[in-house]
């Protein structure tokens, strides 16, 4: 049966027809739905195996990505290296995929032809970093960011349309980057209607023309209209765009959900005495760039980034040495667990070093990230989102952000990964919605 029907908080219907599901991967493995405080998309394909809104093995979040590099892999015509029932088996059992992502991990593969890989933020930064870390050889990857950086331009900057922060810009040291006719293969986890991907391909024809460009993505639900724009652009510019995804799919709606605010509502209030919080320096273990950021208010934060979460661009030989960095900041972390239970979470779009560190962590670690999008809650039967703690990005305060699905009384202790510090007044709002978690040990971690 290929064939689905979803209902969102009994008022949205969704009707799914699957096209194509080379893994033959179950749909409830891949994601749940939730309602979308957006105007412009008013419901979310909430995944499972991200890391973002719903709390995941680290391993199942890292077999997401590395799938995508396999599917990669072998529609260049080479042979599969993992069978498909691994990679099902995978996404439904911790133990599966932790040995199929140490077997990957541990023999790379090499890489069809140069490339080049682009994930998306802020959602598809680990994806995209997880797709490339599965090769070796003349890759490259770089994410795009929301972060506007101090006196410097970006090398490329285009929209997505239908989001609820619509500005994407690239920042790679090396001015030569984006230079050269390299495969271009951009990573996101859902395609809706293929304009984000769209609008940089016209972005990079028009400073760095190449012949060819690989969409990659989790879900591709474009309809036969909006393939017909792929092909149109395709013709008018003189390149093939190769698109492939986990599931691709036709979608119709039907409905509307409730009219949600996406206001900061109050948060529960625990007694503070039972709680504590502490701060772990993980800076010695990680080489820096010192760029500066700019937020939408003026303030400029001086504290440098990290040199390798793909925010500045980074080569395969350069994996290698975070590799090294990331086995050794979750050494020293592991020390520091008290619980059985541990939350990890990721901020915004630094995502992929907060993942792997997780991995390393030891057993009875969940990992997800916090986020920009505005989701509305519920306690409905198989609706994805439980609960949701809003508080003001650290980084810029006028930004809203959030995280979801953090049950009361589940988790000992929470590492919570930052990749600068922030001075304790930005700091303050974070603070309070984790404290409203009613997690004991609060560990902020800075990078």
């Amino acid at each position: 049966m290929n064939k689905y029907s979803f209902k969102v908080l009994d008022q949205l219907n969704l009707d799914i027809q699957i096209t194509s599901n080379p893994y033959q991967i179950p749909l409830q493995d891949l994601f749940a739905m939730a309602a979308r405080i957006n105007k412009k998309r008013s419901f979310l394909f909430v995944s499972k195996i991200l890391g973002k809104h719903i709390p995941v093995d680290p391993h199942i979040g890292l077999l997401g990505a590395f799938t995508l590099g396999l599917l990669l892999h072998a529609k260049n015509e080479v042979t599969m290296s993992v069978e498909m029932d691994q990679i099902v088996r995978g996404f439904s059992d911790s133990s599966e995929a932790f040995k199929l992502c140490e077997r990957l991990k541990q023999q790379r593969l090499p890489v069809p032809e140069p490339m080049i890989f682009i994930g998306f933020a802020e959602t598809a930064t680990a994806l995209g970093h997880g797709m490339f870390d599965l090769f070796t050889g003349p890759a490259r990857f770089i994410h795009t960011t929301r972060e506007s950086i101090h006196d410097t331009s970006p090398r490329l900057s285009f929209e997505e349309e239908h989001s609820h922060a619509t500005a994407h810009r690239c920042y790679a040291a090396d001015p030569d980057f984006f230079s050269g006719e390299d495969t271009v293969v951009l990573v996101d986890d859902e395609i809706t209607t293929g304009k984000t991907a769209l609008n940089i391909i016209q972005d990079i024809q028009q400073k760095h023309p190449r012949k060819h460009y690989v969409l990659a993505s989790l879900l591709d639900w474009r309809s036969d209209e909006q393939k017909e724009q792929f092909t149109q652009v395709e013709q008018s510019l003189g390149i093939t765009i190769d698109c492939i995804s986990l599931v691709q799919g036709k979608i119709s709606v039907n409905g509307a959900p409730p009219e949600v605010q996406a206001e900061l509502p109050d948060l529960p209030v625990h007694d503070a005495a039972e709680q504590h919080i502490g701060i772990i320096s993980l800076s010695e273990y990680f080489d820096h760039l010192s760029y500066s950021s700019t937020n939408s208010v003026g303030d400029v934060n001086k504290e440098p980034f990290l040199k390798f979460t793909g925010r500045f661009g980074m080569n395969a030989q350069e994996s290698y040495v975070l590799d090294a960095s990331i086995s050794k900041a979750s050494a020293y972390l592991k020390q520091h667990r008290t619980g059985k239970k541990t939350l990890c979470l990721g901020t915004g779009e630094f995502m992929y070093i907060p993942m792997r560190i997780a991995a390393e962590m030891g057993d009875g670690i969940y990992y997800q990230s916090s986020t920009r999008s505005p989701i509305h809650p519920s306690d409905h039967k198989d609706y994805a989102v439980r609960n949701k703690f809003p508080f003001h990005s650290p980084d810029d305060p006028a930004i809203p952000y959030y995280f979801y699905n953090v049950p009361e009384g589940v988790y000992e202790e929470v590492f919570v990964f930052m990749e600068r510090p922030h001075q304790p007044e930005t700091f303050q709002s974070y603070e309070k919605a984790l404290l409203s978690t009613g997690i004991p040990q609060i560990n902020v971690v800075f990078c």
